[in-house]
């Protein structure tokens, strides 16, 4: 009998131990999702004043010469 209640109170420690492994792996999870966030946060803005920069190599329909055979 005694033999049984070791082996319960070891699973009982090493259930704890992994409740508290797991634990901390979701905050390390939770850190990492606002830090990529943050990080498309500004992908984002950099994307937006590169665009403000510089002008689109592809003319519009309007400042579109025809070709020369019309």
């Amino acid at each position: 009998m005694q033999g049984v209640q070791q082996q319960i109170e070891e699973l009982q420690t090493k259930l704890a131990f992994q409740e508290l492994t797991v634990e901390e792996l979701n905050q390390e999870v939770i850190k990492l999702n606002r830090l990529v966030a943050h990080q498309q946060h500004q992908i984002q803005l950099l994307v937006g004043k590169l665009q403000a920069m510089e002008p689109s190599n592809i003319a519009t329909q309007a400042e579109e010469t025809p070709p020369p055979h019309y």
